[in-house]
């Protein structure tokens, strides 16, 4: 149980992080783009301990699955992006894929 907070915890470090880097505007921004920096070393930094419970594929796939969906979920509500719905439609079997994982995990 322990790991999987770590993970969900690297998620959330990772999708402010990313978040953070886009306000950066390509690192224009300097202090978003420290901000983003700090946010993905706290990611890598709980997403250790993870690996050492957890499969590495199973961690890997939630983490990059969430943080994909979740990238394009900022930008559609906080930049305006858009997706379509073939775009959609993806985004929903990497949620499947990451529930699969989690459901099918005997860590």
């Amino acid at each position: 149980m322990t790991a999987w907070l770590f993970l969900a915890g690297a998620i959330g470090f990772e999708i402010v992080g990313t978040f953070c880097l886009k306000l950066s505007n390509g690192m224009a921004v300097r202090l978003w783009g420290v901000i983003a920096i700090l946010c993905y070393g706290v990611c890598f930094t709980l997403l250790a301990p993870a690996m050492k419970s957890l499969p590495v594929g199973i961690v890997y796939g939630v983490w990059s699955g969430v943080g994909i969906a979740a990238a394009a979920l900022i930008g559609l509500v906080a930049f305006g992006e858009r997706l379509d719905a073939l775009q959609l439609l993806f985004m929903a079997f990497i949620f499947i894929g990451v529930v699969g994982l989690q459901l099918s995990s005997r860590a």
